[in-house]
């Protein structure tokens, strides 16, 4: 039995809790007339206090970085070197700016219009594993910056799925974030492909 994540669940203080807790939750999306779907593979967590990594280290308040200072259960999406647009949710209550990155999901539903949106022609764990990747393919773009997650757009149901593989290691790409950098805060199922950095 499925059900919607409401707002609340993602109001939750501990970010850290909450990236793990995605992991075998389904991802949906409904955008432009075009169901897609996936089971979360790996996340990465990111605290407004105290995170050297996290865009709004030292209460950085930026029109970009505004939206994470709104109550969790909202998406915040960004275009990272002008290519690839990420797709994160804000946590926490208002004021903390805590966001989960969605970094890979294994594809369920609407794997052919993922292909198309990736121009793909065969698949394979590259169709939606990498940050970039899987918002490409989900369809997710900078105007769903400011969603709800529990929206007609995006939402994130509980189908149910527990995963007892979970691997707890070091987020991607954030080396200049010095001892911030050897946080485990990022999240996988091992025995999925469907991984960007195993």
């Amino acid at each position: 039995m499925s059900q919607i994540l409401p707002k609340a669940f993602f109001e939750h203080e501990d970010v850290v809790s909450l990236a793990k807790q995605l992991i075998g939750k389904q991802l949906n999306t409904q955008i432009d007339g075009v169901f897609t779907s996936g089971i979360i593979t790996e996340t990465e967590a990111y605290a407004g206090q105290g995170d050297k990594a996290c865009h709004a280290h030292l209460g950085k308040f930026t029109k970009r970085t505004k939206v994470m200072y709104e109550p969790g259960g909202v998406a915040y999406v960004y275009l990272c070197y002008g290519i690839h647009h990420l797709f994160n949710i804000v946590t926490n209550t208002e004021g903390h700016a805590d966001a989960i990155l969605i970094r890979a999901i294994e594809p369920t539903n609407g794997i052919q219009d993922m292909m198309k949106r990736r121009q793909k022609k065969k698949q394979d764990k590259t169709l939606t594993a990498g940050p970039g990747n899987m918002t490409q393919a989900m369809g997710i773009t900078k105007k769903h910056n400011e969603q709800s997650i529990a929206g007609d757009e995006i939402w994130i149901e509980d189908r149910g799925l527990v995963i007892d593989s979970i691997v707890e290691t070091t987020r991607v790409g954030i080396d200049y974030a010095e001892e911030d950098a050897e946080l485990l805060w990022r999240f996988y199922d091992k025995n999925s492909k469907y991984i960007s950095v195993k």
